[in-house]
C-alpha cells in the first residue's frame, strides 16, 4: 500500500478530518482555507494549512500527491480553475455528495486532471475545523466512482486513502452513487426540516418542551448548516425528486389510509422491515481485489450486491 502525499483543498469538517486522520495514519498532508481564520486555527493545532491555494497545488504537482476537494458543490468551478491552472494532469478526487455534477464540472473546468470521484458517508451536524475529528470515517462507507475510463492507478489511491482512514471502499458508477444518496442521505435531510417545522409551528413551545428522543434523532441533520444543505440537495435535483415522489406516495397512501380506517400497518410494517434491511446491511461482506488486475464493471458489482473492498488480494 502506498503512502502518498495528501493535499486536501478546503478544512471544514470533512477536509479539517481528512487531515487528521490521514497524518495520523502516517501521510503527509498539507491543506488549504479560504478562510484566514481557519487557517490560523489549523495551524495552531499543528496542521500545515495556508490560504494559497496555488501554492498548494504546485506542491502537489511537485510531490505528485493526491488531490482532495473538501469543498461544497458551489465552490468547485473556480477551485477547478485553479487545478487546472496549476496542477493540470494531478491525481485528483473529491468528498462531495453528489458524483455526476462534481464528474461534469471536472470534464469541464479541469479535464486534464486524473480524476476519480469521493464520498465518505459519513458526518455530523455540525461545521467548520473545530468540528473535524480524527476518527470520523472508522468504519465508513466511502464510495470510489467505479465508471468506465477511470485511471486504475489514481483509483488504487483512493481505496488506500480511505482504508487508511479507516473506512471501507464501496465503488459505485456516479448516477448509481446520485440515485442512492437521494434516497438515504438527502431525503433525509428535507425529511427532518419538515419534521422539525412541524414540531415548531404552533405559537406555543409545548409541543417542543415535550420532545424528546424520536423528535431529536428524527431532526438531528436539521441542524446542519443551510447552505450545505442546499448544495447537496439542489445539486442532486434529478434524483432526489425521484425520491420524493416516492415519499409522497407513501404519505398518501398513509393518510388516506388513516383517514378511511385507521390504520396505519402498512406502512409501519414496511418502515419496520425497512429498517431491519438496513441493520443488515450495515454488516457487508468483506472483499479484497487485486491491484493489478482491476475491473472496474466487477468493481461496480461488488458495490450493488451491498459489499465493501476492505484491501488487495496478496
Amino acid at each position: 500500500m502506498t503512502e502518498r502525499a495528501v493535499c486536501v483543498i478546503g478544512t471544514g469538517l470533512i477536509g479539517g478530518s481528512l487531515m487528521r486522520t490521514a497524518g495520523k495514519a502516517g501521510r503527509t498532508v498539507w491543506g488549504t482555507s479560504d478562510s484566514p481564520d481557519t487557517a490560523e486555527e489549523a495551524r495552531a493545532d499543528g496542521f500545515d494549512v495556508t490560504t494559497d491555494t496555488d501554492a498548494a497545488l504546485r506542491r502537489a504537482a511537485e510531490d505528485d500527491a493526491l488531490v482532495v476537494l473538501a469543498v461544497p458543490l458551489p465552490a468547485l468551478p473556480g477551485v477547478l480553475r485553479r487545478v487546472d491552472a496549476v496542477a493540470p494532469t494531478c491525481r485528483l478526487t473529491d468528498t462531495v455528495s453528489v458524483k455526476v455534477a462534481v464528474a461534469d464540472h471536472v470534464a469541464r473546468y479541469a479535464p486534464r486532471a486524473r480524476f476519480v470521484g469521493g464520498h465518505p458517508m459519513a458526518g455530523t451536524a455540525e461545521s467548520g475545523w473545530a468540528a473535524g475529528q480524527a476518527g470520523l470515517f472508522t468504519g465508513a462507507a466511502w464510495v470510489v466512482a467505479a465508471d468506465d475510463g477511470l485511471d486504475l492507478d489514481v483509483w488504487a489511491d483512493v481505496a488506500e486513502l480511505a482504508w487508511a482512514c479507516g473506512a471501507r471502499v464501496v465503488p459505485a458508477a456516479a448516477d448509481e452513487h446520485d440515485l442512492a444518496v437521494a434516497r438515504v442521505s438527502h431525503l433525509p435531510h428535507l425529511l427532518a426540516a419538515v419534521l422539525a417545522a412541524v414540531g415548531a409551528a404552533g405559537e406555543d413551545d409545548l409541543p417542543l418542551a415535550l420532545a424528546a428522543s424520536s423528535f431529536a434523532d428524527g431532526t438531528r441533520v436539521a441542524g446542519t448548516r443551510p447552505e450545505l444543505v442546499l448544495a447537496m440537495c439542489e445539486g442532486n435535483r434529478d434524483a432526489l425528486l425521484g425520491a420524493v415522489d416516492d415519499a409522497l406516495g407513501r404519505l398518501g397512501a398513509m393518510r388516506g389510509a388513516l383517514a378511511s380506517t385507521g390504520g396505519l400497518a402498512a406502512t409501519v410494517n414496511a418502515g419496520y422491515a425497512g429498517r431491519q434491511r438496513w441493520a443488515a446491511a450495515r454488516d457487508p461482506e468483506a472483499v479484497r481485489v487485486g491491484r493489478s488486475r482491476l475491473a472496474l464493471p466487477a468493481l461496480r458489482e461488488i458495490g450493488r450486491r451491498g459489499d465493501a473492498v476492505v484491501g488487495w488480494t496478496g
